[in-house]
């Protein structure tokens, strides 16, 4: 199996499970307030992390980071706190939650930006159409025709763009050191700072931690599909192929977000939807496939 086809495997696994974990997430949000949430979704990724890094004795890895891969680990997981904190900074800042979630699509747009600049990587033009209609089809799946522009608009603007400039930041380091510090490193890493932030959340606001079984087992799937799988598939993805390309292609999760939304509750997704979806669908393709037309 080629690096490319390992890359494209990964970036599509991740996105299958970021798909399903708006379920269950939606599911346990409407029962408890976001730091409960954060505090038990972490704590069981934390565990899925651990059991896998010592199933398969990657723990070993360890050992053999130096100096400066404790660094970069520890830089990583610093941005990927503040990248959190600003993105729900901006969700509390807006009235209408949709337009963070359509502003969030821009992040693959500064990750192919830096991708090219910092990483040196390049496309050739039938990608580059590619990547212009996977980006152009997210958004138009995430746009919503009653956006309202309200006082506090400039103010969640800055903070999703905070959050994904930090995002594009992170990814971009991750992929620098990737051949050195193990995926499944990351993952836990990653999980290790947002679960102490979670902690001291319950902590400050003296919150009780008791919640329905019905809400754990909500947080129990959504957790092994998102914070574990997702992330571990992610990190797994830029080993492979470019961090551009992986996160160009990791948009098209809004693609599946609609499947996913129409077989658990029904809803049948509007007429500019399917055609953002139909957009997406071919820059997918001409992404994969460029090389491979070209050279036919």
């Amino acid at each position: 199996m080629s690096n490319n086809l390992k890359g494209y495997l990964f970036v599509l696994v991740s996105v299958l499970a970021m798909a399903n974990v708006y379920i269950f997430s939606k599911a346990a949000l409407k029962e408890i307030n976001i730091i409960l949430f954060g505090f038990y979704w972490f704590a069981f990724a934390l565990l899925y992390n651990l059991i896998y890094l010592f199933y398969s004795k990657k723990y070993k890895q360890i050992k053999q980071l130096n100096r400066s891969n404790i660094i970069v680990l520890l830089v990583i997981g610093g941005l990927e706190v503040l990248g959190t904190i600003s993105f729900f900074s901006a969700i509390n800042a807006m009235s209408n939650p949709s337009i963070v979630s359509f502003l969030a699509n821009m992040a693959p747009v500064l990750i192919t930006i830096f991708g090219v600049i910092i990483l040196k990587e390049h496309f050739i033009k039938i990608e580059i159409i590619g990547i212009l209609l996977t980006i152009g089809g997210a958004l138009v799946i995430s746009f919503n025709p009653g956006f309202e522009v309200a006082t506090d608009f400039v103010k969640g603007v800055i903070l999703i763009f905070i959050s994904n400039l930090i995002y594009a930041t992170s990814t971009i380091i991750s992929k620098k050191n990737i051949q050195k510090i193990n995926p499944a490193l990351l993952s836990l890493n990653r999980v290790v700072f947002l679960f102490v932030v979670s902690v001291v959340g319950i902590v400050v606001t003296g919150q009780s931690v008791n919640i329905s079984l019905n809400v754990l087992k909500y947080i129990s799937l959504g957790s092994l599909l998102g914070p574990f799988l997702a992330a571990l598939a992610g990190y797994s993805a830029i080993k492979y192929i470019e961090a551009s390309r992986a996160a160009v292609i990791g948009s098209s999760k809004s693609l599946f977000v609609l499947l996913t939304a129409f077989l658990y509750f029904g809803q049948l997704p509007h007429y500019y939807q399917l055609i953002g979806g139909i957009i997406t669908v071919v820059g997918v393709i001409l992404i994969s496939t460029g090389k491979l037309f070209v050279k036919k």
